[in-house]
């Protein structure tokens, strides 16, 4: 699988990774053969980069994920990352500290490749939504202290919010990563935001990312699971999941998706979801993308359209 530099860390990673999330499911809900299983096919196919959150199950995700990854002795590469609460305000860095303690014990491991801010950017600081400027002035701070402890290797963001936010986030230069919003129903992250498409307009936030030397981490490259092309759930998948920057309900989200059928056939795509997916690294700044995962089977798919390699560019054109 190819492997593509993940910016100013240095880090080769899998265009492919692993999104251990809740989204998927498999990770938070799976039996831990499953999970095993899972995680060792991946592996074998060239994945080398684990993703995961404390929040994600409660915390379940790190544990299965810890476990697995110990039972295969397994040499990949793993980020999590952490979310504020309101009352965490109080003292950001001392929370932090405590949440990567806890992260650490789940994982079995002494220190994480990558630690992550999980929270939306805004301007006005609001319960989860975190203010900009309380994540430039306490949080990155209390990340550069983690990295120099030893706690992590390099440090990172989740691009939601609003996007001047994530803008600013990135012009500051205090991040190594940030996860990206990037797929064919909103790929305003990569290029020009198409006419009349609903959601936000992230400003080609890749470019900016990669033009910083930040590694980029794709996620919502499925749309939530809307670039399936259906509203079906699997039963370890997340069931409501609301959908990130794009339409204001999944189901228009899905109606969207099932407009480009005709280009899925054009492009010779066995489905839409490798139509999808393979759109994503067709973006020369997409260091790595992250699928969640509720069967071997989706992962087969990924780990196969990934394989396949970027979309024409006559395809690409005609999406952005």
């Amino acid at each position: 699988m190819q492997k593509r530099r993940l910016g100013r860390t240095g880090l080769e990673v899998s265009v492919l990774g692993y999104g251990a999330g809740a989204v998927g499911g498999l990770f938070t809900k799976g039996t831990a053969a499953e999970q095993a299983r899972a995680a060792g096919r991946a592996i074998d196919a060239g994945v080398n980069y684990f993703d995961t959150a404390s929040t994600y199950g409660n915390g379940e995700s790190e544990r299965n994920l810890g476990r697995a990854l110990k039972s295969l002795k397994a040499k990949v590469i793993v980020g999590t990352k952490f979310r504020l609460a309101a009352p965490h305000r109080a003292d950001v860095a001392a929370f932090m500290t405590k949440s990567l303690e806890e992260s650490l014990k789940r994982l079995g491991r002494d220190h994480v490749d990558l630690l992550q801010l999980h929270n939306p950017l805004v301007a006005t600081d609001a319960g989860d939504r975190l203010s900009i400027d309380i994540a430039l002035s306490e949080v990155a701070p209390a990340l550069e202290k983690l990295r120099k402890a030893g706690k992590t290797r390099f440090i990172g963001f989740s691009g939601v919010g609003e996007p001047p936010a994530l803008h600013q986030a990135v012009d500051s230069k205090l991040f190594d990563t940030v996860q990206v919003v990037y797929n064919a129903l909103n790929p305003s992250a990569g290029g020009p935001a198409p006419k009349g498409m609903p959601g936000l307009d992230y400003g080609r936030l890749l470019d900016k990312a990669k033009a910083a030397d930040m590694g980029t981490i794709v996620i919502r490259a499925l749309a939530a699971g809307a670039l399936s092309g259906t509203a079906d759930r699997h039963p370890l998948a997340m069931q409501d999941v609301p959908p990130i920057g794009s339409a204001l309900d999944f189901a228009t989200d899905v109606a969207r998706a099932q407009a480009l059928e005709p280009l899925v056939r054009e492009a010779g795509a066995a489905s839409l979801a490798e139509f999808s997916e393979r759109f994503v690294i067709s973006h020369s700044a997409v260091s790595t993308m992250l699928i969640g995962y509720s069967t071997l089977q989706h992962l087969d798919e990924a780990i196969a359209a990934v394989n396949k390699g970027p979309l024409p560019a006559a395809i690409l054109k005609k999406i952005v």
